[in-house]
């Protein structure tokens, strides 16, 4: 006699796999915003003191360049900014 066994499927989201297969660009897309995070919060406010000009998120040289105008800050002996 030959007895047929019948395999019940289970549905996707219980199964390993999916879940193993979507992990790497999850991971990607939050660090990806972790990474825009910290560039945004701890670079974005940098100012410009080689001539150039800030217009949008284009940076651009400026032709009138002044040297006085924009100097870095003065740096003490022991290489502590005032």
């Amino acid at each position: 006699m030959h007895s047929a066994v019948q395999h019940v499927a289970k549905p996707w989201y219980k199964e390993p796999w999916p879940w193993l297969l979507m992990l790497g660009p999850a991971l990607a897309v939050v660090g990806c915003a972790i990474t825009i995070k910290l560039a945004l919060d701890n670079f974005s406010d940098e100012p410009i003191y080689d001539g150039g000009v800030k217009r949008g998120l284009k940076v651009e040289r400026d032709t009138g360049y002044k040297p006085g105008l924009a100097q870095p800050p003065k740096k003490s002996s022991v290489g502590e900014v005032r």
